[in-house]
């Protein structure tokens, strides 16, 4: 009897470590970045991370946690820049997320874009500064969800524009007849 209490306990343990919510975070260039995570009102705090540059840290979430998080660079102030917003255990069991712009519309660094760790897909932000896949407005409708338990989130400083080596066959003061 005993045998079989601590299996079905240690079972029990490692269903609900392979069920955990995760959060990968993965810096894409040379700066230290401190992650704050902040929870909704009611839900219990998350201790902040530090993630070195061109590496990467994972976070584990508690069952149906809500809240965000932003990051601010080694020897910066911390000031919340754009988010990435968690929903844990939603509405039929989904896991819902998105980059949001919102509480600072001029921050390009930090949380660039946000999607499921295996799939890929559906994505929220984006690598550019101009960014669409994003909340950028409060109406906006960008929220997006996945039924996989692990999220990654990449950092780093978005780029002006996802055109390289590009040169305009006519200049953009004209318009073609």
């Amino acid at each position: 009897m005993q045998f079989t209490s601590t299996f079905f306990l240690a079972a029990s343990a490692l269903a609900s470590l392979a069920a955990a919510r995760t959060a990968q975070f993965v810096n894409q260039d040379g700066t230290t970045r401190h992650i704050v995570f902040t929870p909704t009102e009611g839900q219990p705090p998350i201790p902040g991370l530090t993630v070195a540059g061109n590496s990467q840290v994972s976070q584990d979430f508690p069952e149906g946690w809500i809240g965000n998080a932003y990051t601010y660079d080694d020897g910066a102030a911390n000031v919340p820049g754009l988010l990435a917003e968690f929903r844990w255990d939603g509405f039929g069991g989904a896991n819902y997320f998105d980059v949001s712009a919102i509480v600072n519309p001029q921050a390009t660094d930090g949380v660039m874009m946000m999607y499921p760790s295996q799939s890929k897909q559906p994505t929220s932000g984006c690598l550019t500064v101009s960014c669409t896949n994003q909340y950028n407005q409060p109406d906006d409708i960008a929220t997006q969800s996945t039924t996989e338990e692990s999220i990654t989130v990449l950092l780093g400083q978005r780029i002006k524009s996802a055109r390289r080596n590009h040169v305009d066959v006519v200049a953009r003061d004209y318009v073609l007849h």
